[in-house]
């Protein structure tokens, strides 16, 4: 059973007059890889800082192991941090960059050679351990910094959107080591990015930040499926927002901001009295699916036409010869249909 591991309590940070972080709490369980998500200056490089002992909060407090880590020097946390810049020494072989820490502690020589083999072989670099950081790719670098991490044995590992420098191929593999990694060592680790894509495939739990403040926590799931307010639900994933009175008659809360993600939007195949008619715009093909630009035909002829956003699987696509110009019929499940107060739009979407 995970218990509480790292608990950041009512934490705010001021730069003059602008503020970072307000009133930020939240508890983090031994072993949990957690994703703190949100737009640029959001606050989540900073409250990373913070737990680094790079930066000292306004107020609140940071606890660890049950003791208040607060105002302790980074080296005596038990937390390491990998940069997004990877900050790897050039003059220094791979191996010599990763037992630089553990020199500074004072290891013996043959432990820092044990573990430095350790953790190369951990991340599949034993072939690089004489090489310089400027004889690696992009994708080897971030394993080195990630490597040389590890070799500390921190009880919380932080990393600043270590991924955003490497493209999209590499990317997804080191997506999948650092979870790896993550298993293996037991770690808790705490990553910060602005990708929805890392948080939901990496994270046991996604932290999601607005303004310098916590919106929601929850599982990849939940802030997919049940995102408390629409800001939550457009930064996740796309999504389609519309006013129930576009749909009397067809939908039960005519007062509510409705949403709904394109996947769960039904195209029809067949003539029905339930469908909501609509005309294709556009299509774009991604793959394994096809995603479809369509605008209602609103009976009430609104002055601001309704578009919505479909994803529809490729097969469904080309069996149904879906085009440009076509009219179609719609349904929108009421089981995925997201309703938020219409007052929280705030220009959502």
């Amino acid at each position: 059973m995970t218990q509480s591991h790292l608990s950041i309590q009512g934490v705010s940070k001021r730069f003059g007059l602008y503020t970072a972080l307000e009133h930020v709490s939240f508890a983090i369980s031994q072993h949990e890889f957690i994703c703190l998500l949100g737009p640029s200056g959001c606050g989540k490089s900073t409250l990373l800082r913070i737990l680094a002992g790079l930066e000292q909060p306004t107020t609140g407090r940071i606890v660890l192991h049950g003791q208040d880590i607060t105002t302790r020097p980074p080296a005596e946390r038990g937390i390491a941090m990998m940069f997004q810049s990877y900050a790897l020494f050039p003059n220094l072989t791979v191996a010599e960059n990763i037992a630089f820490g553990l020199r500074e502690k004072k290891w013996t020589r043959t432990a820092i050679q044990e573990k430095v083999a350790e953790v190369l072989a951990m991340v599949d670099l034993e072939q690089a351990a004489g090489k310089y950081p400027g004889q690696l790719s992009g994708g080897q670098q971030q394993r080195v910094a990630l490597a040389r991490a590890i070799a500390l044995a921190p009880d919380v590992l932080l990393l600043d959107e270590p991924l955003s420098a490497l493209d999209a191929k590499v990317r997804q593999k080191l997506r999948r080591e650092i979870r790896r990694l993550h298993e293996e060592t037991g770690m808790t680790t705490i990553m910060v990015t602005h990708d929805q894509d890392e948080a939901l495939t990496m994270a046991d739990k996604i932290v999601v930040m607005d303004h310098g403040e916590v919106v929601q926590i929850g599982t990849p799931e939940d802030v997919y499926n049940r995102p408390d307010s629409p800001f939550v639900a457009d930064f996740i994933g796309a999504i389609n927002f519309f006013e129930g009175t576009r749909f009397v008659g067809h939908l039960p809360d005519a007062n509510a901001l409705l949403a709904i993600r394109p996947e769960h939007v039904r195209l029809l195949d067949h003539e029905t009295e339930c469908g909501i008619p609509a005309v294709v715009e556009s299509v774009e093909f991604r793959g394994s699916f096809y995603r479809l630009f369509l605008q209602v035909q609103d009976e009430q002829e609104s002055t601001i036409p309704l578009r919505l956003t479909i994803d529809l699987p490729a097969a469904s696509a080309q069996r149904m010869r879906v085009k440009r110009d076509q009219k179609v019929l719609l349904e929108l499940p009421l089981e995925k249909l997201l309703v938020f107060e219409r007052d929280a739009w705030k220009g959502a979407g």
